[in-house]
């Protein structure tokens, strides 16, 4: 008798638990930029919704989703608080520049978040691990 060995199917990144999400929270990042953020929030929630399921690679990759929304929210939070601070001081002509730098500040975060969001889509589809 003949002895047939059946080697198992090769296990695919594609295949992994949690990747669809981890997908669909990249692509609501990089849809928040129409959206005013509000796509992003979305996407923040799934992320921490499908955490616990996730095989190894996706939750890494929906780790530093999180981490990444935590970290833009927290600098916008700080950035607004320097807004508000540059519009009481324009009564002394101080607060323009203070005004200015907290916009050009808001307009870095919207870049990075942009950004990184782009280069973790890429490193989710080509099976890397963030």
């Amino acid at each position: 008798m003949e002895s047939r060995m059946t080697t198992p199917p090769a296990y695919s990144p594609a295949d992994e638990p949690g990747r669809f999400s981890a997908l669909v929270v990249y692509l609501l990042y990089l849809l928040s930029i129409p959206s005013l953020a509000v796509f992003a929030l979305v996407g923040v929630i799934v992320a921490l919704a499908a955490r616990d399921g996730a095989g190894p690679l996706a939750r890494s990759h929906l780790d530093y989703q999180v981490r990444i929304w935590f970290t833009s929210f927290w600098w916008t939070i700080a950035l607004a608080v320097l807004m508000v601070i540059g519009w009481i001081l324009t009564i002394v002509l101080i607060g323009l520049p203070i005004i200015w730098i907290a916009g050009v500040g808001f307009f870095i975060i919207f870049i990075w978040f942009t950004v990184v969001s782009l280069l973790g889509l890429l490193a989710l589809l080509d099976g890397r691990r963030k």
